[in-house]
C-alpha cells in the first residue's frame, strides 16, 4: 500500500499533459490486445471506461458540495485521518502475507505436476507458476484498490452529506447514493477489466488457438490466481475491519450510553471518533473487497465452466454477423464460437455497470433546495431506484444471452439460459426483500425485539439471537429453489456432449449467480449509503447542530442500517450459489492433475465424512476466534474511556477536550493483531487437512482419499457458514 501511494503522489506531481499521453497509451495497448482476441472483449473495455468516467464525474458532483461550518470540517478530517492511517498499515499488514503467500504458490507450482492440457499446449511449470502468481498479486492489488477506493470517497461524503442535510432530506439522500455509486462502479468495474485484460494479455502472449497452443476453452483455468488474490485480500480486510468498527461500536456504547448517560455519537465520548472511522473502514472498504470478491470468483468459475461445457459440446464457429462501430471506425464479425459462452459473464457485467448507473443516476434532488420539502421515506426513493436496475437488467440479460448463447446445435438453449438468469435476478430480489422484512424498524421482527427490551437485557439478547436464527429459514429455502431450477432449465437446454448425455445443469446454475449478481453495483450503492449516513449522523451531533437536522441525518441512518444489512444478505446469497460452481470447478481440476474421474464425493465413507465434520467445526472455531477478537479490542476500548472520564473530569461538563486519538490507536492496533489468528486458521487447515489424509491415501490405496477429504471439509463449512 505505501507503495500504492508513492505511485499515486508521483502522478500527482506528473504533467497533466504527459498524465493524458500516459493513458491514451494505456488505452491504447488495452484497446490492441481486446482487438487482437475478441470483438467481445473491446465490448468490456469500453463499457469499463466509460463506466469509470461516470465514476469520475460523480466523484466531482459529490466534492464540489460544501463542508458547512469549520467544527464539521474539523471532526471529517479527524475521521478521515483516522481511517486512512488505519487502511495504510492493514494494507501494509495484508500486502507482506501476500507476497509470503505468492511464495509459497510459486514453490507449489514449480514442484507439482502438469495438466495434460498445459502438456499439450507446451506451456511448462514455470510459465504455469508464474501466471498463477502474477494473477494471484494482480487479483489482490485490484482487491485492495477496490477497498481503498471504497473508504476514500465516504470519509470525504459524510461530511457533505451533514451539510446537506441542513438545507434539505432529498439533497442528503442524493449526495449519499452518488458518493456510495461512485465506489461501486470502480468496484465492480475493476473486477471486470482486470480479469478482461489478464485474459486478453494471456490470449496474446500464449498464442491461444494457432496451431500446437493452447485452446481457448483451457483459459480460463489460468484465471483462478486472481480469484484467489481477491479472496485473500477480502478475507483480511473483512476481519481487520469487522473487528475494528465492532470493537469501537461495543466500547463506546458501553461507557457513554450506559455507564455516563450521554447520547450516541456524543462530543464527549472518547471513542466517538474511533466508532465512526469503523463505519469507514469495516463497511466501506471491507464490504467493497467483499463484493469484489464474490463476483470475481463467480466470473472465473462461470468462465471455466463455459469452456468445459464448449469443448464437451464441440460448439464451434458458427457464423453470424453483428457489427460493432467503435470510436476508432472499426467493423468487427462477431462468430458464437466457444469464447461466447467464456466472454458471457464479463458481458453480463459490463450490462450490470450501465443498468446500475441509470438506476444510481435516477435518484434526484429537489430542484430547489432552499424549499423544504415533507420528508419522503428514504427506502422508499432506493427501492424505486432498484426497481429501475431490475427491469433493465432483465431485458439486458435476455439480449446478451441471445448474442453469445445461441448455438445451432441448440437453437433454444440461450432461451433456458436466459430463464436461468431470470432466476437469479429474482432471487436477488427476493433476498433483499427477506433483508428488508427482518431489519427494517417498520416491519414486525424489529417491532417484536424492541417491544423485547421492555422486559431487560437478558429478553432482549434472547429475543435477538432467537430473531437472527430464525432468519436464515427463508433465505436457504429460496437459494435452494434457485439452484434446482437454474441446473434443471440448464439440464434441459438441449446442449449434449458426444455420448448424448445433457451437459448444461451446472452452466445454468453458473448463468443464475450472473443473475444473482447483475445489480450487484447498485446494491453496494445501497450499501455504501449505509456507513455514509452514520458518519454524517455522527458529525451532525458530534457538531450539535439543531435538532431538525438530526432528524434528517437519524432517518438516513436507520434506513442506512438495513442497507447495510440488505447487502449482507445479498452478498452471502450470492457466494452460496458461486461456492457450488467452485465446487465443481474444484472437482474438474482434481480430476485434470490426478488424470481419473472425479465425479463425486460419498459421506458415507468415514474419512470423508471426518472431512465434513472437521469443515462445520471450522466454521464455530472461526466465528469464535472472531467474537473474542472483538470482545478483547472492545475491553481495551472500555478501559482506556473509563480512564478518561476519571483523569479529566472536564470532559462531562465540556470543559476539557477528550483524546480521541488514543482509542483509535487502540482499536487499530488491536483489530490488527487480532484478525492473524482467525484468518490464517481459513487458509492453512484445508491445505494441512489434505495433505494429510493424502498421506493416509497413500498408505491405504486410495489416492484420491485427501481431495475427498478437502472437498467435504469445503462442501460442509460452505453450508454450516
Amino acid at each position: 500500500t505505501n507503495s500504492f501511494l508513492q505511485i499515486f503522489r508521483i502522478l500527482r506531481g506528473i504533467n497533466v499533459r504527459v498524465l493524458v499521453i500516459l493513458l491514451f497509451l494505456g488505452f491504447g495497448y488495452v484497446f490492441y490486445i481486446g482487438a487482437s482476441t475478441s470483438p467481445i472483449i473491446v465490448f468490456v473495455f469500453s463499457v469499463c471506461i466509460v463506466s469509470f468516467l461516470l465514476s469520475i464525474y460523480l466523484t466531482k458532483w459529490v466534492l464540489s458540495k460544501d463542508e458547512g461550518p469549520p467544527e464539521m470540517a474539523q471532526i471529517s478530517e479527524a475521521i478521515r485521518d483516522g481511517a486512512e492511517g488505519f487502511f495504510k498499515t492493514q494494507y501494509g499488514t495484508i500486502s507482506k502475507m501476500a507476497l509470503l503467500l505468492a511464495l509459497v504458490i510459486l514453490s507449489i507450482y514449480l514442484f507439482r505436476n502438469t495438466t495434460p492440457q498445459q502438456e499439450s499446449s507446451g506451456l511448462g511449470r514455470a510459465t504455469s507458476a508464474c501466471i498463477t502468481v502474477a494473477a494471484f498479486l494482480l487479483g489482490a492489488l485490484c482487491s485492495g484498490v477496490a477497498g481503498y477506493v471504497g473508504m476514500w470517497v465516504s470519509v470525504r461524503a459524510n461530511v457533505r452529506v451533514s451539510s446537506a442535510a441542513r438545507r434539505s432530506a432529498r439533497e442528503a439522500l442524493q449526495i449519499a447514493v452518488r458518493a456510495g455509486g461512485f465506489s461501486a462502479l470502480v468496484v465492480v468495474g475493476m473486477a471486470v477489466i482486470g480479469i478482461a485484460i489478464l485474459y486478453a494479455t494471456f490470449y496474446v502472449w500464449l498464442g491461444v488457438d494457432s496451431p500446437g497452443s493452447m485452446k481457448v476453452t483451457d483459459l480460463p483455468l489460468l484465471l483462478v490466481g486472481y480469484g484467489f488474490g481477491a479472496s485473500f485480500v477480502a478475507l483480511f480486510a473483512q476481519l481487520g475491519g469487522g473487528i475494528y468498527t465492532k470493537a469501537a461500536d461495543v466500547g463506546a456504547d458501553l461507557v457513554g450510553k450506559v455507564e455516563q448517560g450521554i447520547p450516541e455519537d456524543d462530543p464527549r465520548n472518547p471513542a466517538v471518533i474511533a466508532d465512526l472511522v469503523g463505519d469507514n473502514v469495516g463497511d466501506c472498504a471491507a464490504r467493497g473487497a467483499d463484493l469484489f470478491e464474490s463476483i470475481a470468483a463467480e466470473i472465473i468459475s462461470a468462465m471455466i465452466l463455459g469452456g468445459t461445457m464448449a469443448q464437451h459440446c464441440k460448439i464451434e464457429g458458427i457464423f453470424f454477423v453483428l457489427s460493432v462501430f467503435f470510436w476508432c471506425g472499426l467493423i468487427f464479425d462477431i462468430y458464437a464460437d466457444p469464447s461466447g459462452f467464456i466472454l458471457f459473464p464479463l458481458v453480463v457485467h459490463s450490462f450490470d455497470l450501465v443498468v446500475s448507473s441509470i438506476g444510481i443516476l435516477s435518484i434526484r434532488g429537489t430542484r430547489d433546495s432552499n424549499v423544504k420539502v415533507p420528508l419522503e421515506d428514504p427506502m422508499t426513493i432506493l427501492q424505486k431506484g432498484y426497481s429501475v436496475t431490475i427491469i433493465l437488467a432483465v431485458l439486458t440479460f435476455f439480449g446478451s444471452t441471445r448474442w453469445l448463447l445461441y448455438t445451432e446445435q441448440a437453437p433454444s438453449a440461450w432461451l433456458n439460459f436466459s430463464l436461468c438468469g431470470l432466476v437469479g435476478i429474482i432471487t436477488a430480489y427476493v433476498f433483499v426483500w427477506i433483508t428488508k422484512y427482518y431489519t427494517d424498524y417498520k416491519h414486525e421482527p424489529v417491532r417484536t425485539l424492541a417491544l423485547s427490551s421492555s422486559t431487560g437485557h437478558g429478553t432482549n439478547i434472547i429475543a435477538g439471537v432467537s430473531l437472527g436464527l430464525e432468519s436464515t429459514a427463508i433465505p436457504v429455502l429460496v437459494i435452494s429453489v434457485s439452484i434446482i431450477s437454474a441446473f434443471w432449465l440448464g439440464h434441459t437446454s438441449g446442449l449434449v456432449d458426444e455420448t448424448g448425455s445433457p451437459t448444461g445443469g451446472l452452466f445454468g446454475t453458473a448463468v443464475a449467480t450472473m443473475g444473482m449478481l447483475s445489480t450487484a453495483a447498485y446494491i453496494l450503492t445501497m450499501d455504501m449509503f449505509g456507513p455514509i449516513a452514520d458518519n454524517a449522523g455522527g458529525i451532525v451531533e458530534m457538531s450539535q447542530q439543531p435538532e431538525s437536522v438530526r432528524e434528517i441525518t437519524d432517518v438516513l441512518d436507520a434506513v442506512g442500517n438495513t442497507t447495510k444489512a440488505t447487502t449482507k444478505g445479498f452478498a452471502i446469497g450470492s457466494a452460496a450459489l458461486a461456492s457450488f460452481l467452485l465446487f465443481s470447478a474444484y472437482m474438474d481440476e482434481v480430476s485434470s492433475f490426478a488424470r481419473e474421474p472425479f465425479k463425486q464425493v460419498d459421506i458415507a465413507i468415514p474419512e470423508v465424512f471426518i472431512g465434513g465434520l472437521l469443515g462445520s467445526m471450522l466454521i464455530f472455531l472461526f466465528s469464535a476466534w472472531a467474537c473474542a477478537a472483538v470482545g478483547r479490542t472492545a475491553q481495551e476500548v472500555v478501559k482506556e474511556v473509563r480512564r478518561q472520564f476519571i483523569e479529566r473530569p472536564g470532559i462531562m461538563d465540556y470543559k476539557e477536550k477528550p483524546d480521541y486519538g488514543r482509542c483509535v490507536a487502540i482499536v487499530a492496533s488491536a483489530s490488527l493483531r487480532e484478525m492473524i489468528k482467525p484468518g490464517a486458521l481459513a487458509i492453512v487447515s484445508p491445505i494441512v487437512v489434505g495433505f494429510l489424509f493424502r498421506v493416509l491415501g497413500h498408505y491405504t490405496g486410495h489416492p484420491l482419499l485427501g481431495a475427498k477429504v478437502v472437498a467435504a471439509l469445503l462442501m460442509f463449512a460452505t453450508v454450516s457458514g
